[in-house]
């Protein structure tokens, strides 16, 4: 299977904590937070993709509104142990990566509605 092929970027993670990322830049409470002039997203990604391919694929996807990624971070997430539906059976779930993206000074993700 060919890379280009291959989707990278699963879905935006959306979280309490993931809203706070993206929002410091408009935040002016703290005078530490002040500091923070760039916006960072959390995606889900393909486990085996690396920070490269993460870095073109949001850029290729919000090419219209001229993002441009500074630097990717990347954490893998442990399997959670799952009891089978009302069975003694445990297994297991899949294997689960996040990338933590910082964009550039004044780039924000315009996301629909």
């Amino acid at each position: 299977m060919n890379r280009k092929e291959k989707v990278v970027l699963q879905s935006l993670h959306v979280t309490e904590k993931t809203h706070v990322l993206g929002s410091l830049v408009d935040s002016e409470s703290n005078p530490c937070v002040k500091k923070c002039k760039t916006a960072k997203y959390v995606f889900i990604v393909a486990p085996d993709a690396n920070k490269e391919e993460i870095r073109k694929a949001v850029e290729n996807i919000y090419k219209e509104q001229n993002i441009r990624v500074l630097k990717v971070n990347t954490i893998n997430l442990p399997r959670k142990q799952k009891r089978g539906r009302g069975k003694m059976r445990m297994g297991a779930t899949g294997i689960t990566r996040k990338a933590i993206v910082t964009l550039r000074e004044g780039d924000k993700l315009e996301l629909g509605a």
